[in-house]
């Protein structure tokens, strides 16, 4: 089996960036990989991925939203995900479960929203995620930078954020054997090696049941 690398972490927190970095490693060290992200990664998938982020459904309630995640993640692992680990291959996904706990359930729903997500998964969890931590400030500096509009969820208040950032952090701390929580405010070539070292270790690491 190969191995299921996930990251995570507020908007703005450099995931696209770090993935597309350590892709760059894997490909360079002749490592089999392939990159998906979330909500999306599938045909179907990606036009949920429409649905979801798409500032006109701002009145989509939490029980859709968190149902529409589910369905485009169950996609993902039966077409992409579970097939590419049987052929030995590091998958690495821009968000995941952890995503839907926090953004959709935390921290009174949470247990229904894993239990929702195993059944979409059949329980299948990454052997290590990388949580990207920044402060919400830092975040919304990076997204107006962007210069592009933001979608449905980046378009929520602070509030939002910052709850969704201390989710994350206490998540994190109660996974501690899957998770690493990487200070993502700091260079990205820095950020980058603590990446590549841990990945090193992945044999040894243990994956939550």
């Amino acid at each position: 089996m190969g191995v299921f690398i996930t990251f995570e972490g507020v908007e703005g927190s450099g995931k696209s960036t770090q993935v597309k970095l350590l892709k760059e490693y894997l490909d360079q060290r002749g490592t089999p990989n392939i990159v998906i992200r979330e909500p999306g990664g599938t045909i179907i998938g990606e036009k949920i991925r429409d649905i979801l982020l798409d500032r006109k459904n701002e009145n989509m309630c939490l029980e859709t939203e968190l149902l529409l995640y589910a369905a485009s993640r169950a996609q993902l692992v039966k077409e992409v995900i579970e097939p590419e680990l049987r052929k030995g291959k590091v998958v690495i996904c821009d968000r995941y479960i952890d995503s839907s706990i926090v953004y959709q359930g935390y921290p009174s729903f949470k247990d229904k929203v894993l239990q929702i997500n195993q059944l979409a998964t059949n329980y299948l969890l990454p052997t290590r995620t990388y949580l990207l931590d920044i402060p919400v400030e830092l975040s919304y500096t990076r997204l107006k930078m962007r210069g592009i509009p933001k979608d449905r969820i980046e378009n929520k208040g602070k509030a939002y954020h910052h709850r969704v950032r201390e989710a994350y952090l206490d998540w994190g701390a109660h996974n501690p054997s899957r998770f690493m929580i990487i200070d993502a405010s700091k260079p990205i070539e820095e950020v980058a090696e603590e990446i590549q070292i841990d990945f090193k270790s992945f044999s040894k690491l243990p994956c939550l049941s």
